[in-house]
């Protein structure tokens, strides 16, 4: 959970670097809680409001983790615009997340796994 925690406290931070582990770990509760809000709200017959909250409210983390994690294998926030090109889009920014990041510093600052060390 503090994985969550940290991305949510740094909502807005797009500069820096992002660890593989902590987009993942964002990544799989941001997963949880969606299927749990869908799952109550499907539970009592919802329009999906909370939902739909949830998504705005989580939109900026989401990019900014995703922007600092493209940062830590070196590349511009600008590659997530990939996504836009059908399927194989989507392979090559699956293929961007799960890459292990630079250990070096590079343009984007310190490896956060020196840091964390």
């Amino acid at each position: 959970m503090e994985w969550y925690l940290g991305v949510l406290k740094k909502y807005v931070e797009f500069s820096g670097r992002a660890r593989r582990k902590e987009y993942w770990m964002f990544f799989l509760f941001n997963f949880i809680i969606s299927a749990v809000l869908g799952f109550v709200e499907g539970l009592f017959g919802g329009p999906g409001f909370i939902g739909i909250l949830y998504s705005l409210v989580i939109f900026l983390p989401s990019l900014a983790v995703t922007v600092r994690r493209m940062h830590d294998i070196g590349r511009s926030g600008w590659w997530i615009l990939i996504l836009f090109v059908p399927l194989i889009g989507l392979l090559v920014f699956l293929y961007f997340m799960i890459q292990e990041g630079k250990d070096d510093t590079n343009a984007f600052g310190d490896s956060p796994k020196l840091v964390a060390a």
